[in-house]
């Protein structure tokens, strides 16, 4: 099955892009706009770790 990454609300691609830079900081990764093809399997995984992990945050203290 094909997956897009078609956002459900294109307003947010900035904010998006935001949170992924900040989460990368976070992390020791430094990120670039545009390609970052160059990063390593635990380099990315690390960053999209460290954005799940502060949704998850996000969502738990909304929740309070």
């Amino acid at each position: 099955m094909a997956r897009s990454n078609k956002l459900v609300v294109p307003e947010a691609r900035e904010a998006l892009d935001r949170f992924k830079m900040e989460s990368a900081s976070e992390v020791g990764v430094n990120l670039k706009q545009g390609y970052n093809g160059d990063l390593t399997s635990k380099q990315a995984g690390s960053v999209g770790g460290q954005m799940v992990k502060k949704m998850i945050e996000a969502y738990e203290n909304s929740a309070k």
